[in-house]
């Protein structure tokens, strides 16, 4: 399994992403849609001082059903994401807001 990140321009763009994809494809998707990139700040009587800043993309995360191989030369063949897909990854150097089962995103991500 692969883990994959991802970023939307909008809900139906990712939508129209998952519609295109092959037969076959085996694959578990989370819909986070516009994350939190600041919390809200509260004073003591626990009032909204500051509003939170969510994100202006719709963001999902994909567990691909896909494994690294080997070619014929026994060289490793790091698995891709599926076509059109990698135009939308982000690169994390965490795991990020979520994760699938406490799998660590950055020994499985694509």
């Amino acid at each position: 399994m692969k883990i994959g990140k991802y970023e939307f321009d909008s809900k139906e763009q990712f939508e129209d992403k998952v519609s295109k994809l092959e037969e076959g494809h085996n694959h578990s998707i989370i819909k986070l849609g516009n994350i939190v990139l600041e919390p809200a700040q509260y004073n003591e009587e626990g009032e909204i001082t500051k509003e939170a800043v969510l994100s202006s993309k719709y963001h999902v995360d994909v567990a691909w059903r896909i494994n690294d191989s080997y070619n014929e030369e026994g060289e490793l063949v790091k698995a891709k994401h599926p076509y059109g897909w990698a135009s939308h990854s982000v690169e994390l150097t965490n795991n990020g807001s979520h994760s699938f089962y406490g799998l660590d995103y950055m020994k499985y991500k694509l």
